[in-house]
């Protein structure tokens, strides 16, 4: 569980800059692995050994000059709702705007953590020329350089000190939570309905440990589970509902919270930009994952036309593939039930543990019929691997010079563990260690 961590301010501060400076932290060497870079607006990020979700709200503005003054208002409100901390960051160069002072003005009442951040200070007459932020009357202000990366350890060290104690998930409701997460309109609210709804077969309905998601235990069929709806949560007046910025805050905390994330995409719409960045950011947060194209009914068919859909569908998730992908129509409800099968498997894969003896017989003999590429004249020997003690499957190969196993060597030794013990939809983290 990580805080969420907001950025706000008017366009072209260089908030995405300093965003993709944050994030670059871990997530460099996580993307070098996976090979996908996509334009997004939020990640993990981590400091001090303290993670946090960050979001960057600049990519959510569009519009004209006039559309943006409300926007940002809209924007600057959800993130104070939804947000542990915000960094509000001005640019030393324009010094304060009118609309510094409305997101000032809005920030002012808050009593969560405010960090009030002036970009583009890389030289002395420019810190000078910071002091006129104070008019803000937001208190002390941090300065740095998105673009070289100055003074954003200061920042950082200020953040992750103010950030609230997570409390850890209380064990005793050990059941597996499973998140339904998904772009606005399509079919959350009808999917879950369709599975609780008129029968009403729940035990309980409990709030969940988040303050926003409602969490409701789902019992039927011999399966019981815990389902977090982030599609019906309290309807703001404030807020319009469309508004994607607020979608993805709320599939943020929903996949942080949950075991199994059930994206639900709109047939007629594909795999579009918003659900593969809910697609990426549940891998990145090593969840188990079940796709459901739902509308499928109202798609003209061809022969192969699922069979072609799906290609498209695993083509864009690459490199990540192995992912159950099902069918489905809320409206005649139609695989429902195979849904939730399919959610159920998905956890089980997750949780999965391999005797070290078996993981050893398996995969040794196949590491000495393709051994890692020798690299440098230096030949690459593992001796022994094991299945480290982690909530989702992650693997040690001991090896005499870990350094030199390339990712694409990775990369063929997860498959094989795919190929052998059945990881269908979860994602799979390999390791080299020093013997």
């Amino acid at each position: 569980m990580s805080n969420i961590v907001a950025i706000v301010g008017r366009p072209n501060v260089g908030k995405s800059t300093f965003f993709n400076r944050l994030i670059q932290r871990r997530e460099a060497i996580v993307d070098a692995v996976s090979g996908v870079t996509r334009d997004r607006h939020y990640g993990k990020s981590d400091w001090n050994g303290k993670e946090f979700s960050l979001i960057d709200t600049g990519g959510y503005v569009k519009g004209s000059d006039d559309v943006f003054e409300a926007e940002i208002d809209k924007q600057v409100v959800l993130a104070i709702e939804e947000a542990d901390a915000i960094i509000f960051m001005v640019d030393v160069e324009t010094g304060v705007t009118g609309m510094d002072e409305d997101v000032a003005k809005l920030l002012r009442k808050v009593t969560k953590p405010v960090f009030l951040v002036v970009n583009k200070v890389d030289n002395g007459k420019r810190a000078e020329d910071a002091v006129e932020f104070y008019s803000l009357g937001l208190g002390e202000y941090f300065t740095v350089a998105s673009i070289n990366g100055s003074g954003t350890g200061d920042l950082l060290d200020a953040l992750v000190e103010a950030l609230p104690e997570q409390e850890e998930e209380e064990e005793e409701d050990a059941l597996p939570r499973f998140a339904v997460v998904g772009r606005p309109n399509a079919g959350k609210s009808s999917f879950i309905n369709a599975l609780i709804g008129e029968e009403r077969y729940i035990v309980t309905d409990i709030a969940g440990t988040t303050r926003d998601s409602i969490d409701t235990r789902y019992n039927r069929f011999g399966f019981e589970f815990n389902l977090v709806d982030t599609a019906g949560i309290r309807r703001k007046s404030k807020v319009k509902e469309d508004l994607e910025f607020y979608s993805v805050m709320r599939s943020v905390r929903a996949i942080e919270h949950s075991d199994v994330c059930i994206i639900v995409l709109d047939a007629t719409r594909g795999f579009d930009g918003q659900v593969q960045n809910i697609f990426w950011l549940a891998e990145r947060n090593r969840k188990g994952i079940v796709v459901l194209v739902n509308k499928w009914d109202l798609v003209e068919k061809e022969t192969n036309s699922a069979k072609e859909f799906e290609r498209q569908i695993r083509r864009e998730m690459e490199p990540f593939t192995d992912v159950p992908i099902v069918f489905i129509s809320v409206l005649n409800k139609q695989r429902i039930f195979k849904a939730i099968e399919t959610a159920v498997e998905v956890y089980k894969n997750r949780s999965k543990k391999i005797k070290t003896s078996v993981l050893n017989e398996v995969m040794l003999p196949i590491i000495e019929s393709y051994p890692p590429p020798a690299y440098k004249a230096k030949f690459v020997k593992i001796k022994f691997i094991t299945q480290l003690p982690t909530p989702q499957p992650q693997f040690a190969f001991f090896c005499n010079l870990p350094q030199y196993v390339k990712d694409s060597y990775k990369r063929f030794l997860e498959n094989k563990l795919r190929e052998h013990f059945d990881f269908n939809g979860v994602p799979v983290s390999v390791y080299m260690r020093k013997k």
